[in-house]
């Protein structure tokens, strides 16, 4: 981050996960979810997938389930941006909508309840329980960020949705340096409008969530994630999605505290499946 940002001896850097396969940061723990269950003899043609998701780990499951062949079903908030509903569908997934009052812990309450009618119908991944989640951040983020860093990472900011990202490659971060500062990021109230991110103290906490990890939590504000969208778009020439912002701002907050530093966040996906808030943004 060049220009959005910038102060002498400290340095921020994001990692564009829209490039992985399904164009999210959820691609990794997806492909290892979807691997461990074949392996384990959970997971087959003959069986759907079921899980809980806002979208971006929907979309994984369905771009690896449709060239495997093994079939997807997702509870999802009705309120999800159109582009990812219109994925899902092209991918052939079958969608079932839950209250976007609920949000999230609606679309688990649902999931869960479908697994329990139908057990031998469904392999209820259950990405916020499942170690798999965590565990694909471990192995792959945080040694790429280890190396690609020259190993003179600092701080690794993130926001807590799942907390697979956070949590895996945090505790991989630490065992590398153990002075290494893990910044978590939540939304700063219950009506936030971050996609996927979840305010703990009013939602269900995943259960891969250890909250020993984190060093320090920072609180988030929707509307200054927003603005700071539309200044990378102008100024770094990246369209990055809200989550994204906030993570960056996340790391801004963090930069503003030091005196020197490599700070490392993760750009979860970008601008393309949010047109509706883009509209609003860019207005």
């Amino acid at each position: 981050i060049r220009n959005v940002y910038k102060k002498p001896g400290v340095r921020i850097f994001a990692k564009l996960e829209w490039q992985q396969l399904g164009s999210s940061v959820k691609s990794r723990p997806a492909y290892k979810i979807i691997k461990s269950a074949i392996e384990e003899g959970r997971l087959d043609e003959n069986r759907q997938l079921l899980d809980a998701t806002s979208g971006n780990t929907g979309i994984a499951y369905a771009s690896i389930g449709a060239a495997l062949g093994i079939p997807i079903t997702l509870c999802l908030p009705e309120n999800a941006s159109e582009e990812r509903k219109r994925i899902l569908k092209s991918l052939g997934v079958n969608i079932i909508y839950t209250s976007k009052f609920e949000g999230t812990d609606g679309a688990q309450i649902r999931a869960k309840e479908l697994y329990a009618e139908n057990p031998d119908k469904y392999y209820y991944a259950d990405q916020y329980a499942n170690p798999n989640n965590w565990k694909a951040h471990f192995q792959t983020t945080a040694p790429e960020i280890w190396e690609q860093t020259k190993h003179e990472v600092s701080h690794f900011v993130a926001g807590l949705g799942t907390t697979g990202t956070f949590t895996g490659t945090g505790r991989r971060l630490k065992s590398f340096n153990s002075n290494i500062e893990l910044v978590a990021l939540q939304p700063d109230n219950p009506m936030h409008g971050l996609e996927g991110w979840k305010h703990l103290e009013t939602a269900i906490v995943p259960k891969i969530y250890d909250n020993t990890v984190a060093d320090r939590i920072l609180d988030i504000d929707t509307l200054e994630s927003f603005d700071l969208v539309k200044k990378v778009a102008l100024k770094e020439g990246l369209l990055i999605s809200p989550s994204a912002a906030a993570n960056l701002l996340g790391a801004i907050k963090v930069a503003e505290g030091i005196d020197e530093g490599i700070i490392v966040t993760t750009f979860a996906d970008s601008a393309d499946k949010y047109s509706e808030i883009m509209n609003q943004i860019f207005a």
